[in-house]
């Protein structure tokens, strides 16, 4: 099994070595117009690989694909199980990065700020009597999870009949003060693809073709959207893997594609930082103290930036539901990409750095 997993691998790996192209016309419908550069493995980098694979194998880690870059190059690529090349993948709440980029792009052109109060945007959709809690909301808190809830806004919020997604939002009680305590919070994050919707006049999805998925060449992404036409932000969008490769490749160069800036500077500096003290989807910062979890054992309390997690070993990641994962190792120059049905993600990211990142040193 290992020796045609190496087999396939290589050949994976080498068959467009060095080449960064541009598809043809007919078939840019159905494909990304640029493919990342290949680079055949050396034997290190294999030999970690089929080490990897085995250990997912033998711990039942459900992956769909993986892929590695490292110096700009795709090292590593293989899909198992659902996943396939030119299958987009549902991401889940790695969808999140994506919205948080569009309010850094939003930011770039001077649509919004950071510190612009949440309730200025939505004044026809305002509670009856807003909190002084809810006034003091602002874009900064959306974006680290930090506005005021004590708990993430049930689905009863946009599950009802007619529900209108940022009215339910906006009528949930704000129990802390914002920037005090760190709350998972996928609605928070629809609120910000509302919020650039409503600034730039686009969903963020066409808004972010000609900013971000046009210049990496990735075509047609869908966006699953609220009742009220507003992408759902935190959740529902799909690519390919090599979709997020690009991604990842370009948060590790800081912005810059081919040559060109197209993120603001220092942005990505700054959504990637431990902007606040985090943990786990669900839990209370109350509930950490006693669950075992620290910063040795866990990738879920290294801190929080806009919408992206740090990691242990100094990197950081976009995080999805079931093991999506666009992890970005800035000390090794690295990339690792997964797309899976996993239920241990922590599981999962130990692969990682128990396997590849040695092998990248």
């Amino acid at each position: 099994m290992l020796a045609g997993l190496l087999s396939s691998a290589g050949c994976l790996a080498q068959g467009s070595a060095d080449a960064l192209s541009a598809a043809s016309p007919g078939a840019q419908q159905q494909r990304s117009e640029i493919v990342l550069r290949r680079k055949k493995p050396g034997k290190r980098i294999m030999q970690a690989m089929m080490q990897y694979r085995q250990a997912a194998i033998d711990g039942k880690v459900n992956l769909h694909s993986v892929m590695l870059l490292q110096h700009g190059r795709v090292l590593y690529e293989e899909w198992m199980g659902e996943g396939a090349p030119e299958k987009p993948h549902v991401l889940h709440s790695v969808s999140k990065t994506f919205t948080s980029t569009a309010v850094g792009l939003a930011v770039g052109e001077g649509l919004l700020s950071l510190d612009d109060p949440v309730i200025k945007f939505f004044p026809d959709k305002l509670p009856p009597e807003p909190s002084d809690r809810l006034r003091r909301m602002t874009v900064r808190h959306l974006l680290t999870m930090t506005c005021g809830h004590g708990k993430e806004p049930s689905a009863a919020t946009r599950n009802l009949e007619g529900a209108d997604w940022v009215r339910g939002f906006l009528a949930w009680p704000v129990e802390y003060e914002p920037g005090s305590r760190f709350c998972y919070n996928s609605m928070g994050t629809y609120m910000l693809s509302a919020i650039v919707q409503k600034v730039s006049g686009q969903k963020i999805v066409d808004y972010l073709m000609p900013r971000l998925f046009g210049p990496l060449g990735i075509a047609r992404p869908r966006w699953e959207e609220s009742p009220q036409g507003i992408n759902c932000g935190g959740w529902g969008l799909y690519l390919r893997t090599e979709d997020l490769a690009k991604m990842g490749q370009l948060l590790l160069q800081k912005g810059r594609w081919q040559g060109r800036q197209i993120l603001p500077p220092g942005w990505v500096d700054e959504a990637s930082a431990r902007q606040v003290a985090c943990q786990p989807a669900g839990m209370t910062p109350e509930r950490l103290a006693d669950s075992g979890l620290n910063a040795g054992n866990s990738d879920w309390v290294q801190g929080y930036g806009y919408q992206m997690w740090r990691c242990r070993h100094n990197a950081f990641r976009a995080d999805g539901a079931y093991g999506q994962y666009i992890i970005v190792m800035p000390q090794q120059d690295a990339v690792v990409i997964n797309t899976a049905q996993q239920g241990d993600l922590q599981q999962e990211l130990n692969l990682v750095w128990d396997y590849i990142l040695p092998a990248l040193q």
